[in-house]
Protein backbone atom coordinates (compact mmCIF):
# COMPACT_ATOMS: atom_id res chain seq x y z
CA UNK A 1 0.00 0.00 0.00
CA UNK A 2 3.10 2.07 0.41
CA UNK A 3 4.75 1.41 -2.71
CA UNK A 4 1.11 2.43 -4.20
CA UNK A 5 0.95 5.83 -2.11
CA UNK A 6 4.39 6.63 -3.01
CA UNK A 7 4.49 5.84 -6.52
CA UNK A 8 1.03 7.68 -7.00
CA UNK A 9 2.73 10.96 -5.40
CA UNK A 10 5.73 10.62 -7.08
CA UNK A 11 3.57 10.56 -10.54
CA UNK A 12 1.60 13.33 -9.05
CA UNK A 13 4.33 15.45 -8.75
CA UNK A 14 7.22 14.60 -11.91
CA UNK A 15 3.90 14.62 -14.09
CA UNK A 16 3.16 18.37 -13.39
CA UNK A 17 6.06 19.66 -14.75
CA UNK A 18 6.79 22.22 -11.69
CA UNK A 19 9.02 20.08 -9.76
CA UNK A 20 10.08 23.12 -7.67
CA UNK A 21 6.56 24.38 -6.32
CA UNK A 22 5.85 20.72 -5.21
CA UNK A 23 9.25 19.94 -3.40
CA UNK A 24 8.56 23.42 -1.64
CA UNK A 25 4.92 22.58 -0.68
CA UNK A 26 6.27 18.39 0.64
CA UNK A 27 8.33 20.51 2.74
CA UNK A 28 5.71 23.10 4.31
CA UNK A 29 3.92 19.97 5.06
CA UNK A 30 6.98 17.74 6.60
CA UNK A 31 6.93 21.29 8.55
CA UNK A 32 4.07 21.24 9.70
CA UNK A 33 3.38 17.54 10.55
CA UNK A 34 6.73 17.86 12.68
CA UNK A 35 4.97 21.08 14.31
CA UNK A 36 2.47 18.93 15.63
CA UNK A 37 4.38 15.80 16.54
CA UNK A 38 6.78 18.14 18.91
CA UNK A 39 3.67 20.35 19.94
CA UNK A 40 1.97 16.77 20.97
CA UNK A 41 4.88 15.39 22.26
CA UNK A 42 5.57 18.61 25.09
CA UNK A 43 1.74 19.77 25.43
CA UNK A 44 2.23 18.99 29.49
CA UNK A 45 5.65 21.49 29.01
CA UNK A 46 3.26 23.58 27.01
CA UNK A 47 0.47 23.60 29.35
CA UNK A 48 2.86 24.56 31.87
CA UNK A 49 4.25 27.85 30.09
CA UNK A 50 0.86 28.62 28.80
CA UNK A 51 -0.98 28.38 33.34
CA UNK A 52 2.73 30.70 33.90
CA UNK A 53 1.81 33.20 30.81
CA UNK A 54 -1.96 33.52 32.53
CA UNK A 55 -0.58 33.58 35.75
CA UNK A 56 1.15 36.57 35.32
CA UNK A 57 -0.87 38.21 32.34
CA UNK A 58 -4.04 37.86 34.87
CA UNK A 59 -3.59 38.73 38.56
CA UNK A 60 -5.19 35.60 40.72
CA UNK A 61 -4.69 33.31 37.90
CA UNK A 62 -3.59 29.60 39.68
CA UNK A 63 -0.79 28.13 38.28
CA UNK A 64 -1.24 24.01 38.74
CA UNK A 65 2.10 21.97 38.71
CA UNK A 66 1.75 17.87 38.42
CA UNK A 67 4.78 16.18 39.47
CA UNK A 68 6.31 12.76 38.62
CA UNK A 69 4.49 11.51 41.91
CA UNK A 70 1.55 12.54 40.69
CA UNK A 71 1.29 15.06 43.82
CA UNK A 72 -0.37 18.51 42.75
CA UNK A 73 0.93 21.82 43.78
CA UNK A 74 -0.76 25.10 42.96
CA UNK A 75 1.34 28.69 42.80
CA UNK A 76 -1.04 32.10 43.41
CA UNK A 77 0.78 35.71 42.80
CA UNK A 78 0.47 38.39 45.37
CA UNK A 79 -2.12 40.83 43.79
CA UNK A 80 -1.08 44.38 43.74
CA UNK A 81 -3.16 45.22 46.78
CA UNK A 82 -0.82 43.19 48.80
CA UNK A 83 -3.01 39.83 49.03
CA UNK A 84 -3.52 36.86 47.80
CA UNK A 85 -5.88 36.51 45.46
CA UNK A 86 -7.07 33.13 43.14
CA UNK A 87 -9.62 32.53 40.57
CA UNK A 88 -11.81 29.64 41.89
CA UNK A 89 -14.41 28.00 40.08
CA UNK A 90 -17.24 27.21 41.97
CA UNK A 91 -19.90 24.89 40.45
CA UNK A 92 -18.62 25.64 37.51
CA UNK A 93 -18.74 29.80 37.50
CA UNK A 94 -15.21 31.16 37.98
CA UNK A 95 -15.06 34.46 40.36
CA UNK A 96 -12.10 35.51 42.52
CA UNK A 97 -12.01 35.05 45.97
CA UNK A 98 -9.19 36.50 48.55
CA UNK A 99 -6.76 33.50 50.30
CA UNK A 100 -7.90 34.03 54.14
CA UNK A 101 -6.22 32.30 56.68
CA UNK A 102 -7.60 33.99 59.37
CA UNK A 103 -10.91 33.20 57.83
CA UNK A 104 -12.46 29.23 59.43
CA UNK A 105 -14.84 28.93 56.69
CA UNK A 106 -14.98 29.57 53.07
CA UNK A 107 -17.39 32.78 52.47
CA UNK A 108 -19.05 34.25 49.56
CA UNK A 109 -20.51 37.47 49.14
CA UNK A 110 -24.08 37.73 48.23
CA UNK A 111 -23.65 38.29 44.53
CA UNK A 112 -20.89 35.77 43.65
CA UNK A 113 -23.52 33.40 45.52
CA UNK A 114 -26.19 34.35 43.09
CA UNK A 115 -23.79 34.12 40.43
CA UNK A 116 -22.47 30.53 41.13
CA UNK A 117 -26.35 29.36 40.99
CA UNK A 118 -26.89 29.35 45.05
CA UNK A 119 -30.74 29.46 45.55
CA UNK A 120 -30.61 33.11 47.47
CA UNK A 121 -34.49 32.58 49.28
CA UNK A 122 -33.59 29.36 50.28
CA UNK A 123 -31.03 31.00 52.58
CA UNK A 124 -31.02 31.64 56.50
CA UNK A 125 -28.65 33.64 58.10
CA UNK A 126 -28.41 33.02 61.25
CA UNK A 127 -24.79 31.69 61.53
CA UNK A 128 -22.49 35.36 63.46
CA UNK A 129 -19.63 36.12 61.86
CA UNK A 130 -17.27 38.46 62.98
CA UNK A 131 -15.62 40.55 60.30
CA UNK A 132 -13.15 43.37 60.38
CA UNK A 133 -16.34 45.38 59.89
CA UNK A 134 -17.96 43.84 63.25
CA UNK A 135 -20.75 41.08 63.73
CA UNK A 136 -22.57 40.41 61.07
CA UNK A 137 -25.02 37.37 60.09
CA UNK A 138 -24.05 34.30 56.98
CA UNK A 139 -26.19 31.16 55.94
CA UNK A 140 -25.21 27.99 55.39
CA UNK A 141 -25.08 26.31 52.44
CA UNK A 142 -22.66 23.67 50.61
CA UNK A 143 -21.16 24.03 47.24
CA UNK A 144 -21.00 20.76 44.98
CA UNK A 145 -17.26 21.36 43.66
CA UNK A 146 -15.46 24.23 44.53
CA UNK A 147 -11.29 24.53 42.22
CA UNK A 148 -9.00 26.60 42.52
CA UNK A 149 -6.50 25.37 39.78
CA UNK A 150 -5.94 21.47 39.36
CA UNK A 151 -7.10 21.30 43.54
CA UNK A 152 -10.56 20.39 43.86
CA UNK A 153 -12.77 19.80 46.62
CA UNK A 154 -16.42 18.43 46.22
CA UNK A 155 -19.71 18.92 48.75
CA UNK A 156 -17.75 22.07 50.58
CA UNK A 157 -19.52 23.59 53.45
CA UNK A 158 -19.56 27.46 52.63
CA UNK A 159 -20.84 30.48 54.32
CA UNK A 160 -23.21 32.95 52.41
CA UNK A 161 -22.88 36.92 53.82
CA UNK A 162 -25.25 39.13 53.65
CA UNK A 163 -25.43 41.49 50.82
CA UNK A 164 -23.10 44.69 51.82
CA UNK A 165 -21.49 42.64 54.57
CA UNK A 166 -18.82 41.72 52.38
CA UNK A 167 -16.75 43.13 49.68
CA UNK A 168 -15.28 39.92 47.86
CA UNK A 169 -15.55 36.08 48.52
CA UNK A 170 -12.90 34.56 50.76
CA UNK A 171 -11.41 31.32 50.67
CA UNK A 172 -10.72 30.42 54.12
CA UNK A 173 -9.77 27.27 56.24
CA UNK A 174 -12.13 24.94 55.81
CA UNK A 175 -10.75 24.64 52.21
CA UNK A 176 -6.73 25.20 53.54
CA UNK A 177 -7.17 23.42 55.73
CA UNK A 178 -7.86 20.11 53.37
CA UNK A 179 -4.75 20.73 52.09
CA UNK A 180 -1.42 18.45 53.23
CA UNK A 181 -0.14 22.29 53.03
CA UNK A 182 0.57 25.47 52.33
CA UNK A 183 3.17 27.79 52.58
CA UNK A 184 4.44 31.64 51.43
CA UNK A 185 7.98 32.12 49.50
CA UNK A 186 8.36 36.28 49.00
CA UNK A 187 5.09 36.99 46.47
CA UNK A 188 4.16 33.47 45.69
CA UNK A 189 1.60 31.23 47.74
CA UNK A 190 2.11 28.13 47.42
CA UNK A 191 -1.28 25.15 48.15
CA UNK A 192 -0.25 21.41 48.15
CA UNK A 193 -2.53 18.67 47.86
Amino acid sequence: YLAILGTVVAAGILGSGRLGYAVRNLAIWALVILALVVGYQYRYELQDVASRLSAGLIPGSPLSITDGDGNTSVMLDKGPDGHFEARATIDGRSIRVLVDTGASATVLTAADATAVGIDMSALRYIVPVSTANGITRAARTTVQDLSVGAISRRSLPVLVAEAGALDRSLLGMNFLGSLTGFDVRGDRMILRD
